[in-house]
């Protein structure tokens, strides 16, 4: 039943599918490829006209905790064939290098996204029972029984095509219309922090193929070796910090980069394009489910950029879907069931990174809790291996609590022992001589 209260006809009527996707970047793209080869018949609607279009504004940076979805994909081999860089993360402290051996830690994933945006996308055209439908933007929703299902796009001419699906799903970012047509609930909180980065060409870190981050308290900086033997250095500081980037973000970002302790080669090196910025960062959380629909990547969350995260919630969240939806959509079983169980993986695997995050895009200095287990980290293997499954999101904060906290207790304690063991030593011998003057 199309929705009332809008007088322009459908011009073309378009068939019915099992599932309707709203975005073809990487959550889109990747639910389309996954509901596809499963069964389904999955429009997919993308507003870009552009098979090659791509996110200009994004670090690439994809977390280790997404790599097996894309090797379940089958995306890693053309990744790796256009120029992917298999790299890690190492995280400065004023405490020294927060980093866990390369050999013990699962990779990370770098790829501009210029050019893994089309890789995706083309696998998922080349998807049985995928028709990618470019140069589309959705209008209005059309809705049965109380439940979405479907929606109508409309093309450049003018055009409108109505797309019926059990299942409506909103790939289509931060600023998702499908959301806002649904009046999904939202919650915003602010950003306390502007954003400027750039690719350079020149001579690579020392530790590259690694990534590197610098935690400036609060400032940050961060270096990301990719393909072509590009790195993309980008700034993330307070907003009263802002002036000097917006009156030159080059000469900023190369000071910015360039002062940090043991600082990459920056000033060796040239900008290849244009210094991108953005300031407005809000973090946005929506209820991932409604009757009828489901929202993936940045249109159910878009948070600070900071963690390197959203490159990764794309893929898995898109995931965790398909797998929860796949029985209703072929298999009989009801909807509300599946979406509840997609509800319940998104809150499991997100909700206490999303809290986490919320704290520090404040802008705010670290914690004593965060000082503590920082300055522990960075003298203990053990801890630096439970900082990468967190900062990669292999494992929640509230686990990563339970471990790390006592044995970073444990570790400065052991660090205070060692430091008073020399000075008790040396005022010993100090007091040795005189105790033998009085015994002669």
């Amino acid at each position: 039943m199309q929705d009332t209260g809008h007088d322009q006809s459908i011009i073309s009527a378009g068939a019915d599918y099992d599932a309707v996707v709203v975005g073809a970047s990487l959550a889109g793209c990747t639910t389309a490829i996954m509901l596809g080869r499963a069964g389904a018949r999955v429009a997919l609607v993308e507003k870009q006209p552009d098979p090659r279009a791509f996110k200009r504004i994004c670090s690439h940076f994809i977390q280790s905790s997404a790599v097996p979805t894309i090797e379940r994909l089958g995306l890693m081999e053309p990744i790796l064939e256009t120029g992917g860089v298999r790299t890690y993360l190492r995280a400065w402290s004023r405490w020294g290098w927060l980093a866990a051996p390369p050999e013990r830690v699962p990779a990370a994933l770098n790829l501009r996204r210029e050019k893994l945006d089309p890789i995706v996308r083309e696998a998922a055209a080349a998807t049985p029972g995928v028709e990618l439908l470019l140069g589309q933007s959705v209008e209005r929703l059309l809705h049965e029984g109380g439940a979405v299902r479907g929606v109508v796009a409309r093309d450049r001419t003018g055009t409108e095509t109505e797309l019926r699906g059990r299942l409506v799903i909103g790939a289509d970012g931060r600023d998702s219309r499908v959301a806002e047509l649904a009046g999904v609930p939202e919650k915003r909180t602010p950003h306390g922090r502007f954003a400027y980065g750039g690719y350079f060409e020149g001579p690579p870190p020392a530790w590259a193929p690694a990534g590197a981050i610098w935690m400036l308290d609060p400032q940050w900086a961060a270096a990301f070796p990719t393909d072509e033997g590009l790195t993309f250095y980008a700034a993330m500081g307070t907003k009263d910090r802002l002036p000097e980037f917006k009156a030159d973000p080059e000469a900023a970002l190369r000071r910015w980069v360039a002062d940090v302790p043991e600082a990459p080669p920056i000033r060796e090196s040239t900008l290849t394009e244009p210094v991108m910025g953005k300031i407005d960062m809000e973090n946005r959380l929506r209820r991932p489910t409604a009757p009828g629909l489901a929202l993936v990547g940045d249109a159910a969350m878009a948070i600070d950029p900071l963690w390197g995260v959203g490159c990764g919630f794309a893929f898995q969240t898109a995931e965790w879907l398909c797998d929860s939806v796949t029985p209703a959509l072929l298999r009989g079983e009801p909807l509300d069931e599946s979406l509840e169980r997609y509800r319940r993986a998104y809150l499991r695997g997100l909700r206490g990174h999303a809290q986490m995050m919320i704290g520090f895009a404040t802008g705010r200095k670290l914690n004593a809790g965060e000082r503590l287990i920082f300055s522990a980290t960075a003298r203990d293997t053990k801890l630096a291996l439970e900082f990468d499954a967190l900062g990669s999101r292999r494992i929640t904060p509230e686990r990563a609590l339970v471990r790390t906290l006592p044995r970073a207790l444990f570790v400065n304690a052991r660090g205070v022992l060692q430091r008073r063991a020399p000075a008790a030593v040396s005022a010993h011998a100090a007091v040795a001589p005189e105790r033998e003057q009085v015994a002669a």
